[in-house]
């Protein structure tokens, strides 16, 4: 007989088998609610960003049915909403009008290959264990590209509001902006001003009524979260009341399949594969990224934890799904995750029921997508990504820390000027760079002993005890490549300076790692003092630095000089009693 297979294995690759244990009646209460709320906005959002990546609007629902369902057995967050994302939409219509993915004539089957490469990316990355991966792209540069992007969304989008038809030569495009906006069309722009007011009474000013009149909070909160779906029905209504796709040439939505996608892997074609792979990259690196953001940020608000790793390989078992039924890449939605966590969702479940419910509705009731207005689609879009422009925020990291400033604002710039891969590069290429320059510029101190105390503080900024024949330097950086010149310059600079010094002692109390290049640097140190009657020493050493530095040449080869475990230790060693210099 076979032996059992290791349960916390299997937990591991699906944690659901974990909170599926202790599911509670009352947890599938909450739960249901959540998934029907988030249910509601999924129909508008699905369709709404297949068109924003200028896919066929199944496309979008197809990729809210079973990916976020795979997510769900295999993610750690429980409460992260996957499906199609604004950010992502806008990089597959990036990726798709390009002149050599055009001529394939097939936007959805390339579609479909960047969601099996993204897919394919991120699973690797997860067996690589690249979880960390997300800590290389700073803060200041995510937000500089999704302002950019964000910008770039509303721009795609102003030709659905303002004009009638089709209009995608404007897709990504600013210079046609003045040719739009002397051809719009009056109908198409009054129904995506009325369906901007209606989602803005939605989010905002609706709810709040109906909470001060007293009405249940959970229905209160039920009707507001359904403002998209109540304003893309009515436009719906609207057009196919009074025809005005065939009277005001309003553009529709047209024919959605009925019933559920059909399963089938993308056509291997090799140069297609190839072309795509650089934007595939790119999408899972942003899909990642900010799916673990927005997953940190409601699993801090319950005391959960995350799984970077795990979440590569949910996302990538999402992604890859949705290359196989018809769907388009995929992410975590902040603001679906966000009406997800607010109605009260506990567990995945709630994306399971989600999911369900929009299956059904597209098995049922897609013939009342078909009359649905471009226009208020995209004022769906715009309403779900105007939060996401920061401009402000640049100022304010300018003013904490410039070179974090010059990055926002270079990727922010770079996006809208040369493109969303461009941009982003950009952005990440000037952090590193901000990054080598800092450590190659780290902050060097003389300390000195605060006078009854066991406290050694930077001479320049506290009035302290130092020594004619010893000389204590506090590096506050790790010692690598990019800054051993500058710390020996920064040594024999003092050493000139006191004529008198007999014992360096290097207080190690801030580095945590030290490369090869440092290792040589300071056995070249201890042979440069040693020449001139100086011996050196090592104070307040870090245990895994001190691991590292047993296994070198320097411990064996310091003597005379010693290492110390304290800084106290060194000065009661070799400081002769007598005055001290100051």
């Amino acid at each position: 007989m076979n032996p059992p297979a290791n349960p916390r294995g299997l937990e591991q690759v699906f944690p659901i088998l974990r909170w599926a244990k202790h599911y509670s009646r009352d947890d599938l209460g909450s739960d249901v609610f959540a998934g029907i709320i988030t249910a509601i906005l999924l129909i508008p959002q699905g369709i709404a960003y297949a068109m924003l990546a200028g896919l066929p609007p199944q496309a979008g629902l197809y990729a809210s049915i079973l990916p976020p369902m795979f997510y769900a057995f295999m993610g750690t967050s429980r409460t992260l909403s996957v499906g199609p994302v604004s950010v992502a939409a806008i990089m597959i219509a990036s990726a798709l009008s390009a002149p050599e993915i055009r001529s394939f004539q097939d936007p959805a089957g390339s579609a479909l290959v960047l969601a099996a490469e993204t897919g394919l990316i991120l699973a690797l990355m997860s067996w690589l264990r690249m979880g960390l991966l997300v800590n290389f792209i700073s803060h200041p540069v995510l937000r500089g590209f999704t302002s950019g992007a964000a910008l770039l969304i509303i721009f795609s989008q102003s030709n659905h509001i303002l004009k009638a038809g089709d209009w995608n030569e404007c897709t990504l495009d600013f210079h046609c902006l003045p040719a739009l906006l002397q051809a719009y069309q009056p109908v198409t722009l009054l129904i995506g001003l009325l369906s901007i007011a209606g989602l803005l009474l939605f989010a905002g000013p609706l709810p709040k009524l109906l909470a001060h009149c007293n009405l249940d909070n959970s229905l209160a909160t039920a009707i507001g979260r359904s403002g998209a779906l109540i304003v893309v029905l009515f436009g719906a209504l609207a057009v196919e009341t009074l025809d005005l796709d065939q009277n005001a040439a309003v553009a529709i939505v047209g024919a959605v399949p009925s019933g559920l996608p059909g399963l089938g892997f993308p056509l291997l074609e090799p140069e297609r594969w190839r072309l795509l792979l650089a934007p595939a990259v790119v999408i899972a690196l942003i899909a990642y990224v900010e799916s673990v953001a927005i997953a940190k940020v409601t699993a801090n608000l319950r005391r959960q934890r995350i799984d970077p790793n795990q979440e590569l390989l949910a996302l990538g078992a999402a992604n890859m799904i949705a290359s196989v039924s018809g769907g388009m890449p995929v992410a975590g939605g902040f603001s679906r995750t966000m009406v997800n966590f607010s109605a009260g969702a506990v567990t995945q479940a709630a994306s399971i029921i989600a999911a369900s419910l929009l299956a059904l509705s597209v098995f049922f009731f897609a013939d009342l997508l078909t009359t649905i207005p471009k226009a208020s689609l995209a004022a769906v879009i715009l309403v779900a990504i105007i939060p996401l422009i920061k401009v402000r925020g640049i100022a304010a990291t300018f003013r904490f820390d410039r070179n974090d400033g010059i990055a926002e604002l270079s990727t922010f710039l770079g996006v809208i000027i040369f493109g969303i891969e461009e941009g982003l590069m950009l952005g990440i290429s000037l952090t590193l760079m901000s990054y080598l320059w800092r450590s190659s510029r780290p902050h060097i101190a003389v300390v000195g002993q605060i006078p009854g105390t066991e406290h050694f503080r930077n001479v320049q900024r506290h009035s302290v005890t130092t020594w004619a024949e010893l000389l204590m330097i506090r590096i506050d950086e790790n010692l690598t490549f990019a800054n051993t010149s500058k710390v020996e310059d920064f040594i024999y600079g003092k050493i000139a300076k006191q004529p008198r010094i007999q014992h360096v002692a290097l207080v190690f109390s801030s580095v945590s790692h030290v490369d090869a290049t440092g290792l040589e640097s300071l056995v070249q140190i201890m042979e440069s003092l040693r020449i001139n009657q100086i011996t050196l020493h090592l104070t307040e050493v870090k245990g895994p630095v001190m691991d590292k530095l047993k296994q070198s040449e320097l411990v064996a080869g310091l003597a005379p000089g010693k290492i110390y475990f304290r800084n106290q230790d060194a000065v009661s060693d070799l400081v002769s009693p007598g005055p001290p210099l100051g």
